[in-house]
């Protein structure tokens, strides 16, 4: 093989890979923006109405604005909870939630995609509502 034509197929390939870098920190960028909207437009007025109806029921909750994040948490346990968090490894860059339940003392901790393959700015009010209601069920079966 010649060595003109293996370094063509390297500076291609360099190419290649300098631009998809590219695309993905630009996707993230506007993850990022996507999100912090998100935060703010949905999920912390979601999640606060949420955790006051909880609270109305006897499920003593609290709400958490820390950084970059949201949390629910559980008054009755410093490890029961649930976050949103902004997954920039998936492609496209989604929003999560991590759900953090300790059962005696173990601690159970799942995290999965509050709307699978949705970028954050397309999550509506009832998305995350019903994720969230579906995140509870350990607590509301107490």
């Amino acid at each position: 093989m010649e060595i003109s034509h293996v370094r063509n197929r390297l500076k291609r390939a360099i190419t290649a890979a300098r631009e998809r870098a590219r695309r993905r920190r630009e996707h993230t960028a506007e993850a990022e923006q996507a999100y912090a909207a998100f935060l703010e437009q949905v999920a912390t007025p979601v999640t606060r109405q949420l955790a006051n109806a909880l609270k109305a029921e006897g499920y003593l909750f609290t709400v958490f604005t820390p950084g970059s994040g949201l949390r629910l948490a559980s008054d009755r346990g410093r490890d029961d909870y649930i976050e949103f968090a902004l997954d920039t490894t998936a492609e496209p860059p989604q929003v999560v939630g991590r759900i953090s339940l300790t059962r005696g003392s173990r601690t159970l901790a799942d995290e999965r995609p509050v709307k699978p393959g949705a970028a954050p700015d397309t999550i509506s009010e009832d998305d995350l509502l019903t994720f969230l209601l579906d995140a509870l069920q350990p607590w509301l079966e107490r």
